[in-house]
């Protein structure tokens, strides 16, 4: 759902109908030894042209088109897609060129990457709509030059709270890459359980992860980073520290202080309390192995080391870290600890991504290109970007799918979410990223990305809680802010109902009534 998609309210005389499946082709000849994974791309866009049968959303569902496509609209019958330049190494380059014509010519996609083919072939295989067995737009002729305002747009998946099965990350994958989303946040381990198999330290995940089923192996991880490649997308993984990391105590207790301890209100955010003994030269040694052995199995030059929600009392409590502070404080602890731990990662080629609070709430040695994650609140933004940091925008006030759940501790009826109220896909979409920035802040906004903490989410209501609502920070940080939130919504309802015939079960945003009738459900309509 971008702008480069076609709004759907033109005059009959402009529906193009598509050649039937034997008859159209998507051809990669003129790309220069095309890779396996461009070739796959063309192959799943030209399914998903023919079993979509996605009818018009207006009133008789495109009934009324029939009559200009029998008076022998013409019919499109190749596109030919070209990479017209090779960029270099390392730079991402996601925009296309896509043209569609109605002089019964091919259309043409053309990009300087193959990066940027992928996303114009999820732009085509958008525009097309069914009637009565006939696939057909009536947008043409088109003509879209499109690229990203902003090279990131993410989406983060929390799949320690609960575990999600890898199908279930593939479907997710898929989805983001209709959208033109470009990276997979996957905050894997935390403390309630900790899933992935670490080459050389099996036993946190043996020991720590819900059953022997419930485990993302490096098998798996290989999977995951090949499919999501595959659409354009990178993965991020996660792995939070010092706080967050009980789970570790289940197979190395002795780096986790206050694990399980009680009550756990008093010595972390939410249960089980523990955190590494961040003052301990040998727990400082075995993170930095762990993270190292991590990293080896995702290739992305990104890694996130977390830091958010530091408890102070348990490290006062727990007479191992008093006793290894030796008269430090604790922020000076804390930066022996994190310039060790990344040190360790970018020796490895890894560019360090952080939650706001290592940047805001401690005096540390951060290498200067340290990307902060803002999440507490949109308005910490300007404090990040006034340190000089590049930064992700994730409030919570904006971005959090979770939100207006309801509370989910236990014995306290009147608990409520703490990030209530429910998150709308119109406060999303009407988000200024560069709100109380400076023009010279700009370029340290890298973009944005919803995130889905899944205390209270599970495969059973993954898609419904996700999409198509993460779709609208992606238009957001592709198109640039300032949109029309009533123009947008026919898109987002296009969107919902093609993703339900994919298979992804995105919920409904109103009525089917108000669907069919654009703009009759507006407030003042």
């Amino acid at each position: 759902m971008t702008d480069g998609s076609i709004t759907r309210f033109c005059p009959p005389s402009s529906v193009l109908c598509l050649a039937p499946s034997n008859s159209f082709t998507i051809s990669v000849d003129e790309v220069p030894d095309a890779p396996e994974d461009l070739i796959a791309a063309a192959q799943r866009t030209h399914a998903q042209l023919f079993s979509d049968d996605l009818g018009r959303l207006v009133l008789g569902r495109g009934i009324d088109d029939l009559e200009a496509i029998s008076d022998g609209a013409p019919s499109l019958r190749r596109l030919p897609i070209e990479v017209e330049a090779r960029m270099p190494i390392g730079t991402r380059d996601e925009g296309y060129s896509l043209v569609v014509p109605t002089d019964r010519s091919h259309a043409v996609l053309k990009a300087n990457s193959t990066i940027g083919l992928f996303r114009g072939l999820n732009t085509f295989s958008q525009l097309w709509l069914t009637v009565q067995g006939t696939i057909y737009t009536i947008g043409a002729p088109v003509e879209i030059q499109d690229s990203p305002a902003y090279p990131y747009r993410g989406f983060m998946l929390d799949t320690a709270r609960n575990f999600f099965p890898v199908s279930d990350i593939e479907r997710t994958l898929d989805a983001m890459s209709w959208v033109h989303i470009n990276t997979f946040h996957w905050h894997v381990v935390d403390s309630q359980s900790f899933p992935l198999v670490v080459p050389g330290f099996t036993d946190i995940a043996e020991k720590a992860a819900y059953s022997a089923d419930a485990v993302y192996t490096p098998h798996d991880v290989a999977h995951i980073v090949s499919y999501a490649g595959q659409r354009g997308i990178d993965v991020l993984i996660e792995i939070d520290m010092p706080g967050h990391t009980s789970a570790i105590s289940k197979a190395y207790p002795e780096h986790v202080a206050c694990a399980d301890a009680k009550p756990w209100r008093t010595y972390a955010n939410e249960p089980p309390a523990g955190q590494l003994r961040l003052a301990s030269r040998a727990t400082i040694d075995f993170m930095a192995s762990l993270l190292s052995a991590a990293a080896k199995l995702f290739p992305s030059t990104l890694f996130a080391t977390g830091g958010d929600e530091i408890n102070t009392r348990c490290y006062q409590d727990d007479p191992q870290t008093q006793q290894d502070l030796a008269g430090r404080t604790l922020n000076e602890a804390l930066d022996v600890f994190t310039q060790a731990t990344h040190g360790a990662l970018r020796s490895l080629g890894k560019t360090l991504v952080v939650w706001e609070e290592m940047v805001l709430n401690f005096n540390l040695t951060l290498s200067n290109d340290t990307i902060a994650l803002v999440w507490i609140s949109s308005e910490d933004a300007a404090a990040v970007a006034a340190k000089g940091f590049r930064f992700i925008h994730a409030a919570s006030n904006s971005f959090y799918l979770d939100c207006g759940a309801g509370g989910w501790v236990g014995n306290y009826p009147p608990g409520n979410s703490w990030c209530e109220p429910f998150k709308t896909w119109q406060n999303a979409y009407t988000f200024d990223p560069m709100a109380n920035l400076t023009s010279e802040q700009a370029s340290l906004v890298l973009g944005g990305q919803h995130l889905l903490w899944t205390e209270q989410s599970g495969p059973e209501n993954l898609d419904s809680i996700a999409w198509p609502r993460a779709a609208a920070s992606t238009e957001v940080f592709w198109t640039g802010p300032g949109g029309n939130d009533s123009a947008a919504l026919p898109r987002l309802h296009e969107l919902g109902y093609r993703f339900r015939r994919r298979g992804v079960k995105a919920i409904s945003l109103q009525p089917e009534w108000c669907a069919l009738r654009p703009f009759a459900c507006d407030l003042n309509a």
